[in-house]
């Protein structure tokens, strides 16, 4: 029998899928006036064992991963236009014309540097992807810019947005997408470009302290007339969404430029400036919940900010039972100081189940890890250990919420002996019930098992004045 290389057998795997692909993109060129798509791939070191398909931030499909971390879907019917697709918590963007059949190859440790798209309708995603990344490496490898004077600023964001439209225009003309997928290609271009520009006055404050808002040109900000702030289709896209947050942001800080007190008051003022900007109420319901969702963020602020979650009551038509921000409210209000955390499935290293709110007799923290941070894992590893010499009378438990095999591998490869581990086997209810939107998190309990402070963080260098 032949034995093949685990190099040669990936190329075979994927060779297959290829071929897939094109057998099935032959067989719906013939039907040219139907709507069937295909979609499916491979997934390397998943972080959950499905795939959720997705369109407007909804569920239209939950695609389990095989043995062999495969997936695959037929849709009947599925309408043209920009879905999203995740392996949660990572998620990416995918546009499907009529008759695509559309595979994915990633590796979930590296989702979006991995991601290639492969068969009939793979270029325009693949240019998009590739649009994605630069705007990112500007994100993330640029930010001195904001430094330089508004001239030199200018200078260098109009060359980069210059490289972007030319590299847009070429594969526009080489590709020959359609005119809905380039409203997306095209937003993506110019958002990126106009949230350097909103972002300018208040980063390069941050940075130099200088503030030049009383010296920007009258023009600044025209551009702001050619973004389309109320149409639909851009609610649940995240370059309009990042743009729309760094405007309202702007904007408020130019109406009240002295804002004291609790954070709570300037938020309320981004409310008032997005109910005041949008016209279209679903379009504004989005933005509000964005901007929610992402004060919400603020751990330390959940509890005692009252008056935000009832302005934000006042302006959000979205009453729905599917609305996030309803939903974390309620998950926050059961986290307050002296409940019992809401009971969510969690294992040992020897699979046995471990009811947290029975196991409680001293003063004990709560953290959380994930393989994809290594760097971190070790940091906050280091932290708890010279905490428990600190505090000796004080439990540590971590909470990973990595797949199983992945989180025993991590725990003998690292030699966690001194502290407690268990993992969460329902990252979803974790998420809900525990209100998990930051790895950072950390909860403490009191010694009878009651929460003492849910929405902290472990890293912050004041920790240890939250013990005893």
């Amino acid at each position: 029998m032949l034995k093949y290389g685990k190099d040669a057998m990936a190329l075979l795997r994927k060779k297959l899928l290829l071929l897939i692909v094109f057998l099935l993109s032959l067989a719906s060129c013939g039907n040219s006036d139907n709507y069937e798509a295909y979609f499916g791939g491979e997934v390397s070191s998943p972080q959950c064992r499905y795939i959720l398909f997705c369109r407007d931030n909804k569920v239209i499909d939950t695609l389990p991963l095989d043995e062999k971390n495969r997936f695959f879907v037929k849709f009947d019917s599925l309408t043209p236009g920009l879905y999203s697709f995740k392996n949660e918590p990572d998620f990416q963007y995918v546009y499907f014309d009529k008759n695509d059949s559309i595979m994915v190859n990633l590796n979930a440790k590296h989702f979006d540097e991995s991601l290639v798209f492969s068969g009939r309708g793979n270029e325009k995603n693949n240019f998009m992807m590739e649009l994605f990344l630069m705007n990112e490496k500007d994100r993330t490898k640029s930010a001195f810019i904001y430094d330089y004077n508004l001239n030199d600023f200018m200078h260098t964001i109009d060359s980069i947005n210059n490289e972007r439209i030319s590299y847009y225009n070429t594969e526009k003309q080489r590709i020959g997408w359609n005119e809905d997928f380039d409203f997306y290609a095209k937003s993506r271009v110019d958002l990126n470009y106009y949230t350097k520009r909103e972002y300018y006055p208040y980063i390069h404050k941050r940075h130099t302290d200088e503030d030049i808002r009383d010296r920007m040109p009258d023009d600044f900000y025209n551009f702001r007339k050619d973004v389309a702030l109320n149409d639909p289709r851009l609610t649940n896209y995240s370059p309009f969404m990042r743009y729309v947050t760094a405007m309202i942001n702007n904007i408020a800080q130019d109406k009240y430029n002295q804002v004291t007190g609790n954070d709570s008051e300037i938020n309320i003022i981004k409310l008032n400036v997005a109910d005041s900007v949008f016209t279209n109420q679903s379009v504004k319901n989005q933005v509000l919940n964005t901007l929610a969702f992402n004060y919400l963020l603020e751990d330390q602020n959940m509890i005692n900010n009252q008056a935000f979650i009832q302005r934000y009551d006042e302006l959000c038509t979205d009453d729905s039972d599917s609305n996030e921000i309803m939903r974390i409210g309620r998950a926050v209000r059961q986290l307050k100081a002296g409940n019992k955390l809401p009971e969510i499935a969690l294992v040992d290293s020897y699979d046995n189940h471990v009811d947290i709110n029975n196991n409680i007799d001293k003063e004990t923290v709560i953290f959380f890890w994930s393989s994809c941070s290594n760097n971190r894992t070790k940091l906050v590893h280091n932290k708890v250990n010279a905490l428990q010499q600190q505090h000796p009378n004080v439990n540590f438990i971590a909470v990973n919420i990595d797949e199983d095999a992945e989180w025993k591998k991590l725990i003998k490869q690292y030699d966690f002996k001194s502290i407690c581990q268990l993992r969460a086997s329902d990252f979803r209810a974790l998420k809900d019930k525990w209100v998990l939107t930051k790895i950072n998190r950390t909860i403490i309990l009191n010694p009878d098992g009651t929460i003492k402070n849910a929405f902290t963080n472990l890293m912050d260098s004041n920790f240890s004045q939250n013990l005893q």
